[in-house]
């Protein structure tokens, strides 16, 4: 299963069914759970946990030092769950002792060539991170998002569950869930309706969710206002109450 030339440091440890490709090269402190395939020419370095059935292609590098001026060689981390594919060319860096000391990524995400996930990130599940996205540090993506081709994250903004952002979007605030945010800089438009009836949302809750948008963004209200409002008249409704609690957790303000 592991091909001749690839470098494996002794001090790596991987699951004996462990797929990796010729010219790759597997740091120490390395850890690659069952069922994973890491195919040619991809660097991984560690402290690096990677889960199982994980597929990182070819000249990926995974788990190297951040270029944060700040970093000081410090064993910080990369923790990767479960079943996470990893196209072409994708670089995601460990962590800084500056935040938590670790860049989190669940399970059962999607990021296709070129991407970039930087240093301190968290990326939830089930996200689709589309060719030459790119996310500066510390930046959070909850559970879904989709972040479409050349879409660029500021650092330390946060990008709400279910939400999307379209091609070439410049994105400096928080992005509240549901939401799809475009342009540079980023602006809201609309509930993200498709996605959401793809994942299996009745119409009442999408109904409820495109009345609880106009409130936030047609209203003129602040945003202390607006989620007083949206508590009020969506009391009890469980998807809304995900949209205020992103907007809760704002500290950078969110797109507007």
């Amino acid at each position: 299963m592991i091909h001749p030339s690839a470098i494996i440091d002794p001090e790596a440890c991987l699951a004996e069914d462990v797929s990796v490709g010729p010219w790759s090269v597997i740091g120490p402190h390395v850890e690659i759970g069952a069922g994973s395939v890491i195919e040619p020419h991809v660097v991984i370095r560690g402290p690096t946990r990677i889960g199982r059935d994980n597929h990182i292609y070819q000249f990926s590098s995974v788990g190297e030092a951040t270029p944060d001026l700040k970093y000081r060689n410090e064993p910080t981390w990369l923790i990767m769950g479960d079943r996470n594919t990893v196209r072409e060319g994708v670089t995601i860096h460990r962590g800084t002792i500056q935040d938590h000391g670790e860049t989190r990524i669940g399970d059962d995400n999607l990021f296709m060539a070129y991407v970039h996930v930087g240093h301190d990130s968290v990326i939830g599940n089930h996200t689709i991170l589309v060719n030459n996205a790119a996310l500066a540090g510390h930046v959070h993506v909850g559970d879904w998002a989709v972040l479409s081709g050349h879409t660029l994250v500021h650092q330390f903004c946060k990008i709400g569950a279910h939400s999307f952002s379209g091609m070439q979007t410049a994105i400096g605030k928080d992005v509240p869930a549901y939401i799809t945010v475009s342009g540079s800089p980023a602006e809201a438009k609309t509930i993200n309706t498709e996605g959401l009836r793809r994942r299996g949302f009745s119409s009442e809750a999408i109904n409820d969710l495109r009345r609880a948008f106009k409130i936030l963004y047609r209203q003129g209200l602040t945003l202390d206002i607006a989620i007083q409002r949206l508590e009020g008249v969506f009391a009890g409704s469980a998807e809304v109450q995900v949209l205020i609690d992103s907007l809760r957790a704002s500290e950078r303000g969110i797109v507007r």
